[in-house]
């Protein structure tokens, strides 16, 4: 068992905020994106955050460093679009292992210098894998709804080479994120299953779906029940849900997977829902309040903030997390949703 498996049932481990948040207050030009090395790049290169790894490592060490030290016990790679699949956008395929091995490596340099500090209190890296910008669910086009813009086969080849630097760039956990079609969530854990095959490793892997609307589901369709039972053929640290809702609205979504998860459950909410013009008004305190409903509640085990949230909203989290315990395991809660599951099919 990893050390964060360990503490998983010890302690309610907070995961970091939002790193693009963080990267709009540097308000970064073309030229700093670019930076020397890709001053004559074809395209426009504004907006590749993941890019930032390269031309602005210590920007990115900084906000590593202020989500710690606001309390998280858990970081994100710098890597939400770290893929063949999100890097053509920009033309930059070929940089993708290095720019997942570089945020890895920072992220992970950072949480050693500060478990260093505090070796009472350890920090963890989770590598970020994002949805990528296509589905496999899905057709892209309304007047041909057979068609698809990716297939599972390159999705498990581009979620493979993105796993194995981060991986080597040294993760402690790989974090599976808004997931929005489980098909694509399913070929990023079948290309980790055979990354840990090859490397002969066990590392383990946290999966995090988004629901998209009031209705409950995915934008792929799907219930709660039906993610959680999508991806729970393999053993997970924690299931969850990040991204599109705020804390209050999130609370019935995790009280499904409360009842039913065999592995521990993470939240990590938007600060509250998006303003008319696209931006988070939710403070840390309110915030900090609206999450208190899962902690009496003991929903969850891993809780953190995802879209507008920042080291304040981090560190309001963790104060009031510490007074509570972590949600008890119980290791029958998923054949009691496969067997409902399987009765309510008959």
């Amino acid at each position: 068992m990893s050390k964060i498996e360990e503490l998983l049932s010890q302690k309610i481990l907070i995961l970091d905020g939002a790193m693009g948040t963080m990267l709009q207050e540097y308000k970064f030009s073309e030229e700093d994106f670019r930076g020397q090395r890709f001053a004559d790049w074809p395209v426009s290169l504004k907006g590749n955050n993941d890019l930032l790894s390269i031309t602005q490592p210590e920007a990115i060490a900084t906000i590593h460093r202020k989500y710690f030290d606001a309390g998280a016990d858990i970081v994100e790679t710098n890597t939400f679009s770290g893929t063949t699949i999100a890097m053509a956008d920009y033309q930059m395929e070929e940089f993708v292992y290095e720019l997942n091995f570089e945020s890895a490596r920072i992220a992970k340099g950072v949480a050693e210098q500060v478990t260093a500090e505090d070796p009472s209190k350890p920090r963890f890296v989770a590598g970020a894998i994002g949805p990528t910008n296509k589905t496999a669910s899905m057709s892209p086009d309304v007047n041909d709804p057979g068609y698809r813009a990716i297939s599972f086969d390159e999705l498990r080849k581009a979620y493979k080479q993105q796993a194995k630097a981060l991986i080597e760039g040294g993760v402690d956990v790989l974090l599976v994120e808004t997931v929005f079609d489980t098909l694509n969530a399913k070929a990023a854990l079948f290309a980790i299953e055979e990354l840990k095959e090859e490397l002969n490793i066990d590392i383990p892997i946290m999966v995090s779906g988004t629901i998209t609307d009031a209705s409950g589901r995915t934008l792929s369709g799907q219930t709660a029940e039906a993610f959680l039972i999508s991806v729970s053929h393999i053993p997970l640290l924690s299931v969850g849900f990040n991204c599109a809702l705020g804390a209050k609205q999130l609370t019935p979504h995790l009280e499904v997977l409360n009842r039913y998860a065999n592995s521990g459950v993470s939240a990590y909410p938007n600060a509250g829902l998006p303003n008319a013009f696209g931006e988070y008004d939710q403070d840390a305190q309110e915030m900090a309040s609206q999450i208190k409903e899962y902690l009496e509640k003991g929903l969850v085990n891993i809780l953190g903030g995802c879209c507008g949230t920042t080291p304040d909203h981090i560190k309001a989290i963790a104060e009031i997390a510490k007074d509570y315990e972590p949600r008890k395991l119980n290791t029958e809660r998923h054949s009691e949703l496969v067997s409902e599951s399987q009765q309510s099919n008959i």
